[in-house]
This record gives structure tokens, sequence and C-alpha cells, in this order.
């Protein structure tokens, strides 16, 4: 196995305002964009060639990653101009493949952090002699998720996509977001259009009678889509519950970068990220949080389950918990902010203008 596509391409609406400035896949996570941690662990699953389905703010990623050579790895970045869908986007880049038509060829979401032993899926594929194979993970609230049922041999046998009654709930199965598909697979998908591989490619493979393998896998998944589950996903690359071989230093309570400056008495703890040259204050508090490069804390300020954007400042005594804090954003002295509230990139809140009383 020596090949792989990765889709990079979404424009991480729900993540905003993160992904104001930076594509999905380059927000650090664990001290390195995230998409350095699934280059890594396919590099450790032994792929060589990896393909790269770019769209949203695509020139950002060939200067950071150039050709792959010091991963070990060889790069190729392709842009799609216009919106192809998930699908789409994998036939975008079918030109750029090596594999002949009966080879597999390894396919990631850019926003999935995973646990998955990359190489049972594609033994698994080329056992069974499927078309496609499926990473499935378990939850339990599947609403939120298409369902994949599969029978007792791990065939799949439908795709239900987020079902909302108690009835259509056939199985806690969902697909994780990791497949493999034989070249002529990908060859096969239309082009020129929008196609969405979950709503389209798997459910016409398999009325046209295709073997769709699932390989139910549950170690560590979490999708990063939303601020909350990013940082939860760095802090827990950090605390070394999620794997990977990218993390820049020692696992543990805490990841000092470079040039970050951390007051004596200051307290780090829950896998917290300090960012380069980021500063924080005396007597502060962080806890399971990101604070990315530049940005700066002030003294007694307490930080919790929240991210703080490059450049970012916030001010004395200040309280953020669950927040998110854009680049080069100001957070005056005395405030607090809560449970998923964000602040966008460079706007300046005075000192003292957000806070909850005791009763909320």
């Amino acid at each position: 196995m020596t090949e792989a596509i990765l889709l990079v391409g979404g424009k991480g609406t729900r993540l905003r305002p993160l992904t104001v400035h930076t594509p999905k896949p380059m927000v650090p996570a664990a001290g390195v964009p995230f998409l350095a941690h699934q280059l890594a662990r396919a590099r450790a699953a032994g792929v060589e060639h990896v393909v790269l389905a770019t769209s949203y703010l695509a020139e950002v990623f060939e200067p950071y990653f150039g050709d792959g050579s010091q991963l070990g790895l060889h790069l190729e970045y392709v842009t799609e101009r216009e919106p192809l869908g998930t699908g789409g986007a994998i036939r975008n880049v079918a030109a750029r493949l090596r594999s002949g038509p009966d080879e597999p060829v390894l396919i990631f979401n850019g926003d999935i952090l995973t646990g998955l032993d990359i190489n049972s899926l594609v033994e698994t594929h080329q056992r069974t002699g499927a078309d496609v194979s499926l990473h499935l993970t378990r939850v339990s609230d599947p609403r939120a998720y298409g369902l994949v049922p599969t029978d007792a041999t791990g065939r799949v046998t439908a795709f239900l996509e987020k079902p909302q009654t108690p009835q259509e709930i056939v199985t806690d199965q969902i697909n994780a977001g990791a497949y493999v598909f034989n070249r002529s697979v990908i060859d096969s998908i239309p082009t020129g259009r929008p196609v969405s591989v979950e709503r389209e490619t798997f459910p016409g493979l398999l009325a046209a009678g295709a073997h769709l393998q699932g390989l139910v896998d549950s170690t560590y998944w979490l999708d990063l889509g939303t601020p909350q589950a990013f940082v939860r996903g760095s802090a827990d690359l950090v605390l070394g519950r999620a794997p990977s071989p990218a993390l820049p230093g020692r696992r543990g309570d805490r990841l000092v970068l470079d040039g970050a400056q951390v007051a004596e008495d200051a307290k780090l703890t829950g896998g917290t990220v300090i960012g380069a040259d980021a500063r924080i204050g005396a007597g502060a508090r962080v806890e399971g949080s990101t604070v990315l490069a530049g940005a700066v804390v002030g003294e007694g300020a307490r930080v919790r389950d929240s991210l703080i954007g490059a450049g970012a400042r916030i001010g004395a005594r200040t309280i953020l918990d669950g927040a998110v804090i854009g680049d080069g954003a100001s957070v005056g002295a005395d405030n607090e902010l809560r449970d998923g509230m964000r602040v966008w990139c460079d706007v300046a809140i005075p000192t003292g203008a957000v806070r909850f009383s005791s009763d909320q």
C-alpha cells in the first residue's frame, strides 16, 4: 500500500473564526497543523505517495509541506476550482495516481482524528476482495451521522443518512471517514460535476452489486468539525489519548513550543498547548486549551477548554471557558466568556464588557 488521497478542500465553516485565514487541516493541533498528524500516520503505515485534494485557501499547503521529502513522502497537490463534493474531489485527482485498476488507494477525510489501524483496513480490503472498504466506528448517538449496517461477515448492506426516529436507528455503526478504493472504482466516478461519495457513490455501488466491506475499529475517533472538538482533539494528542508520530514534544499535561514564555507560577494542565512566542502571565491558569503562536494571556487569567488564536491578547483576570478567540483579537481585562462564545479575528472587547452573573 503506497498511495493515498487526502481530502483537504473544505471551508471549515463550523470552525470559524479559526478558519478565516487558515484552511481547517492547517489549523494547529498539538503544536503542528492537523494535516501533519495525518500525513505522519499515513507514512508510518507504509504510504509513500499522497495526493492532496485542495480547494479553500489552497495556496497555503504547498509552501508548508513542499514535496513531502522531509516527511519521507512524495506529495502532490490538485486544486478544484468549483466545489465538487467528496466523490468529485476524489475523481478530480485520479490523473495523479499511479495505482493499477485493481490496486488499492487509501482515502482520508481531512478533519478526522483517529487511532485507526490503517494496515488492518488495507488487509481487510485485500483479504475480502472488496471493491471499497470503509472504516466504521460505533457511537452512542448516531443521529448526526450516516449509518452503515453490515452482515455477519462485515459486508455492507445499506447506507442510511442521519436517522431521526428510533425505528430508523438500526445500528450504531457509522461511516468514520477513511476508505480503501480499488483504483477502477475511482475512475468510474463521474467527472465535471459535484458527486457525494456518501449519498451517491456508495449507494450506487451497493445497488449495482459491488462488494463494500466494513471494518469496525473502535479505537480513538473524533470529528474535529467544531471548535470544541478541535480543542479536545489537540489536548488528547498531547495527553497521548490519540496517537501521532508528529507530536513536537513529549506526551504529558502540557506542550510548550519554542520561544514561548510561561510565568513560573502559571499553571498549564489537561493537554494544554502554548504556541511559539506566546506569553502566559503570572498566576494564569490554562486547562485543556490551545494558545496559538504569539498570543498573550494576562496575569491571573483563567482559560479552560478554549482556543486563543495567533497574536490574540487576553487581559488580566479574564475568564475563558469553552470560548474561541480569533487571530489578532483582543479581550480586555476582567471579562468572562463562556459556553461556546466566539470572538472574531481582530475584534477588540473593552475591559469588563462581557460578564456572567452568578444566577445565569
